[in-house]
């Protein structure tokens, strides 16, 4: 079953932006806290934001804050990643999950490439 859709993707310049998008095929997830990850080449998978039910508290990991937005749209199971002034160790596949990332299976993520 797909349990999550990423998408938005691509390549861009460093210093550019970008905005993911993740449809979200889970019960109750008006109820669940919601997490961007990402996965390097050759790193494991890393937490890098989440955001609560209600879309009032958010949480970033140091490497994003500043940077990337986190949001929802509940009436859509929708949830977002804006993604500003891109630097190439930004560069990874970024995945959608639950907050804390235990639903499976996993989507396929959206490649994210920063390069000149």
């Amino acid at each position: 079953q797909v349990q999550f859709v990423e998408s938005g993707g691509g390549l861009v310049q460093p210093g550019g932006s970008l905005k993911l998008s993740c449809g979200a095929s889970i019960e109750s997830f008006h109820l669940s806290t919601m997490g961007w990850f990402r996965r390097a080449p050759g790193k494991e998978r890393e937490f890098v934001a989440a955001i609560s039910m209600h879309g009032d508290i958010t949480h970033y990991e140091d490497f994003v804050k500043g940077r990337f937005t986190i949001s929802r749209d509940n009436a859509k199971n929708m949830v977002y990643l804006q993604m500003n002034s891109l630097k190439p160790e930004d560069t990874a596949v970024y995945f959608c999950n639950t907050g804390s990332g235990n639903v499976t299976p996993w989507g396929q993520g959206t490649q994210v490439t920063v390069s000149s």
